[in-house]
């Protein structure tokens, strides 16, 4: 029998995953030209031609053992270096491959983090509307997940709500900019906010708060828009890093932890990140894939692709009166419904073979989130689809 915990995770399994599901059986009924899954994140945009270049170049030039073989838990000595000095390149600062842990894509990454951190019942703050995985990431630990209610002007983290939700157990708070499921960028001021109120908090309580960025959409941006690196901000600070979307490589599971190098108990910390990556089963993060990326940290998608989706799906809904957000970055829309049980209308929204996920998914009912990685063509199918719901409930 299984456990108790896994029966309870098992009947809640996750709505994407089972709207995913329901894609693949509607198109095999009306055809796959003719349902609109606008359900997962799932890159439809090609990895650079980069990463084919350097597998080839690896296994034709590096010795066999090495590149399939054990390294240290925390990777490859030499590409946690490379890593580093990209990022210090990019965002001025000085770090070393020390505060650089490699990971299976940010997930892997976050709960090691997590595994290091948490106690039983400490406490560990997310803004609505935020990943849903991350109650299974913290559950994982027997951590308490709280969840800050979304400030719907803006979406970005609402402060006054985090002031009342910190306590003397929270031990960390998770934000994810660009957000699942929003599209929205954090601005430099909420994080200097944010990082100000943490702060206030550790002198209040006598204790050690982390915050920690889940970034696997970083990259995925628009208009110039210009992520802040939190690590200039809170010195208390982790990122998780995927290539799963700004390569267009979610399947191979690769990418990192940055750890701030002045964060409390630094030593500590980067020793227990490195024991959980072992004890928890990832022993390391893949290790070809390791040295690919090594190879690759140059390397772009065509985000333009993205930005064509949006700027095409936005548009449309926007103009049959669908209350949104305009996205800055990631490749998600989420509009409010126009009835309040987010759940029903996107029951309702399967009649038009309309595939989409329920805010309430994210924490944040009312809302619904369209994933719009993928192609063009198929938006395009989809508009009338939309424009048929919207006249059965926008009046």
């Amino acid at each position: 029998m299984i456990s108790n915990k896994m029966q309870t995770l098992v009947a809640n399994s996750s709505t994407i995953r089972a709207m995913f599901e329901e894609g693949k059986r509607l198109a095999a009924i009306h055809g796959a030209e003719n349902v609109y899954d606008y359900s997962l994140g799932n890159p439809n945009v090609l990895p650079p031609d980069t990463i084919k270049k350097a597998i080839m170049e690896i296994l034709d030039s590096e010795n066999s053992n090495v590149i399939h073989g054990y390294m240290n838990n925390s990777g490859y000595e030499d590409v946690r270096t490379e890593i580093a000095n990209f990022i210090n390149k990019k965002q001025s600062l000085k770090l070393d491959a020390s505060s650089i842990v490699m990971t299976c894509g940010a997930a892997g990454g976050l709960n090691i983090i997590l595994k290091a951190l948490l106690n039983p019942e400490d406490e560990v703050i997310v803004f609505a509307p935020f990943f849903g995985e991350y109650r299974n990431y913290v559950s994982n630990f027997d951590g308490k997940l709280v969840v800050v209610p979304a400030d719907t002007t803006h979406f970005e983290p609402n402060i006054a709500a985090l002031k009342e939700a910190l306590t003397s157990r929270t031990k960390a708070v998770i934000i994810n900019s660009p957000n699942n499921p929003t599209g929205v960028i954090y601005s430099e001021e909420a994080i200097k906010h944010l990082a100000a109120t943490l702060e206030e908090a550790e002198k209040a309580f006598g204790t050690s708060i982390y915050l920690i960025s889940d970034e696997p959409y970083r990259e995925i941006v628009y208009d110039g828009a210009v992520v802040p690196y939190i690590l200039h901000y809170y010195k208390n600070s982790f990122i998780g890093y995927s290539y799963s979307k700004s390569l267009s490589l979610p399947g191979e599971r690769i990418g990192y932890i940055v750890a701030h190098p002045e964060m409390d108990d630094f030593n500590d910390m980067m020793a227990a990140l490195n024991v959980a990556n072992r004890i928890l089963g990832f022993v390391n993060a893949p290790s070809l894939f390791q040295r690919v990326i090594a190879k690759c940290l140059e390397s772009e998608v065509d985000v333009s692709i993205y930005k064509r989706n949006r700027d095409l799906l936005y548009n449309h809904l926007v103009s049959l009166g669908f209350e949104c957000i305009k996205p800055e970055g990631a490749f998600y829309l989420f509009p409010k419904t126009p009835i309040a049980d987010d759940k029903a209308f996107c029951e309702a929204a399967k009649a038009f073979n309309l595939l989409l996920v329920p805010g309430s998914s994210f924490g944040c009912p009312g809302y619904m989130r369209l994933s719009y990685c993928i192609s063009y063509e198929q938006i395009q199918r989809s508009l009338p689809a939309f424009t048929q719901l919207a006249e059965a409930y926008i009046k």
